[in-house]
């Protein structure tokens, strides 16, 4: 089980203080230990898709001019790579099962897979 986050990002360490016996999770500070190409393919594999992975309130997303193209699943890969801010955080893998991002529900269904 592994959780790919941001120990300087508030809602990361607010999420990761409601989940259960965290020290059963490898986690890892994708600022300090970047995510490699097969890690977000193993990603990609559980979600579905690089989209599902990609973060758009990245604060780089509209200076890059990102919000007027259309972007194909290598572009989302080749951006995630590049810049770690497009992960959306945090990343839980829990078994076949990978929760990508904040919100309520998402959260709600890690911390369930978590417990179990």
């Amino acid at each position: 089980m592994k959780i790919y986050h941001l120990s300087t990002c508030s809602t990361c360490k607010r999420i990761l203080s409601e989940i259960p016996d965290l020290d059963r999770f490898d986690l890892q500070d994708i600022k300090t230990e970047p995510i490699t190409p097969g890690q977000l393919d193993e990603m990609k594999k559980l979600a579905g898709s690089y989209e599902a992975l990609f973060s758009r309130r990245s604060m780089k997303f509209r200076p890059m001019g990102l919000h007027e193209k259309v972007l194909s699943e290598e572009d989302y890969r080749k951006l995630i790579l590049e810049e770690y801010t497009f992960l959306k955080r945090p990343v839980a893998v829990i078994g076949e099962q990978v929760f990508a991002g904040n919100t309520k529900k998402v959260v709600e269904a890690m911390l369930e897979a978590a417990s179990s």
